[in-house]
């Protein structure tokens, strides 16, 4: 074949599409109707049982809005669970507001130290363009949610609710990303007078970086009274409590127990070691991002066991991937995309991965799972998208979506087998700031 495009052939393919009349017949329905509904395969959509044999969730799905706070909320869903059960009360929500405040001062604070410790390097140095690229935004990962409930502790919602720019983040953004591109910038250019002058005018940076998170977000609480009444309807006050004691009080789970799990099929990434992504986090001096690389089985009977064993999962996915999202449902065969378009489309994960056509994009929470002998057959999903789609916000997913398009768990280190626990205490490989397996869940 040509270098370029010629004539000829542009003809070739013009006759070789209108040979075939399914091509025709495609077009007339796909310009039509969204492809999705012409290749929804609705054998499998209207095989899907929403029933499963262990059964967690019995409080309402949250609504992350306009926002990319799948993983906070995620996270926030799974403590939830015994924070209301000590109070007493059916349903309860930490703030995600609170959370979100300090994730963006923090992440600020993160950003400029790595544009410190790399400003000896051109602009167009693959690093420091990746930094540049996306300074601040939404997404996080597991060990991001830990460090800031480490350092900041937790407060109920009604102690900062949500605002207008925390359920719709686009604006606050913007000026985030400016401000802190300017003050990149401002380090950069001020390097030759050494990190002392550098971290002077980080230090004005952070300032108007507080100001627009509190114009925008409202000002986090350092002390807030804390008084409810329970399900019986009788009433309790703890008296005014700091975040670091409200979330000491009713965080009932040892998050310092808890470990990330991936399944990274590519052949660069061995199973049973640990990974980390350079820069990658948000907390600075926090303990860094690290998972480590399991079989997708494992993962699987893990998360199985937790579930079986009454604990929910935090867990990362490429969320849109065979999604029908209007009835809540995933499944690897959702669509028949190779029947419309007449093209098979042949890339496994490995190869997704290598060529950037699939990463980690969207946290949720396992409450349910279906076991049949022993084995995963679908999961009941608590999703951060509202009570409007779904089974009042929790989805479906069969389990052969869960091989193809889960990424990540967070579990129990206690839970692993002995030479997976060892692992872990390992120097993990440091994978570079682009690895997509650095990828933030929105």
């Amino acid at each position: 074949m040509d270098r370029s495009l010629t004539p000829d052939q542009l003809d070739f393919f013009e006759k070789e599409f209108a040979a075939r009349p399914v091509n025709r017949l495609m077009q007339n329905a796909v310009t039509q109707t969204p492809v999705d509904d012409v290749a929804l395969d609705r054998r499998i959509l209207t095989g899907i049982d929403r029933s499963v044999s262990h059964h967690l969730d019995a409080w309402r799905a949250t609504n992350q809005k306009q926002s990319g706070r799948c993983w906070m909320f995620a996270g926030l869903n799974l403590l939830r669970v015994g924070a209301a059960r000590k109070l007493g009360v059916k349903d309860f929500e930490f703030s995600q507001n609170y959370l979100l405040w300090w994730d963006k001062f923090e992440r600020a604070n993160h950003f400029l130290e790595a544009v410190v410790e790399t400003s000896d390097r051109d602009v167009d140095d693959r690093t420091v363009a990746h930094l540049l690229e996306s300074p601040i935004g939404d997404g996080g990962q597991w060990n991001m949610f830990v460090a800031l409930v480490a350092k900041h502790g937790l407060v109920p919602k009604s102690a900062m609710p949500e605002t207008d720019s925390s359920s719709a983040t686009r604006a606050m953004n913007r000026a985030l990303k400016t401000l802190l591109r300017q003050g990149a910038r401002d380090l950069r250019e001020l390097a030759p007078d050494g990190v002392g002058a550098q971290r002077g005018r980080k230090r004005e940076v952070l300032g108007a970086v507080h100001r627009v998170l509190s114009i925008h977000l409202g000002t986090p609480p350092r002390r807030f009274l804390w008084q409810w009444r329970d399900e019986k309807k009788e009433f309790h006050r703890d008296g005014w409590l700091t975040p670091a004691e409200f979330a000491a009080s009713y965080v009932r789970l040892p998050l310092d127990d808890y470990v990330c799990l991936v399944h990274d099929p590519r052949e660069s990434s061995p199973v049973g070691r640990t990974f980390t992504v350079e820069y990658l986090g948000n907390v600075v001096d926090a303990p860094p991002v690290v998972y480590l690389n399991v079989p997708m089985e494992l993962l699987k009977r893990l998360a199985m066991d937790a579930i079986v064993g009454g604990e929910p999962v935090w867990f990362g996915c490429d969320v849109k991937k065979m999604m029908r999202a209007d009835v809540g449902v995933w499944d690897a065969e959702l669509f028949d995309y190779a029947a419309v378009y007449d093209t098979e489309f042949t890339m496994d994960k490995a190869a997704r991965l290598l060529h950037h056509d699939t990463r980690m994009t969207h946290a949720m929470l396992f409450t349910g799972v279906d076991v049949v002998d022993g084995s995963p057959r679908r999961w009941r999903v608590e999703n951060s998208w509202g009570e409007e789609r779904a089974d009042k916000g929790f989805w479906t997913m069969n389990d052969s979506w869960f091989g193809e398009h889960v990424f990540e768990i967070a579990v129990r280190r206690s839970a692993l087998p002995p030479e997976l626990a060892a692992a872990l205490d390992r120097p993990p490989i440091v994978l570079p700031a682009w690895d997509p397996m650095g990828a933030l869940a929105e």
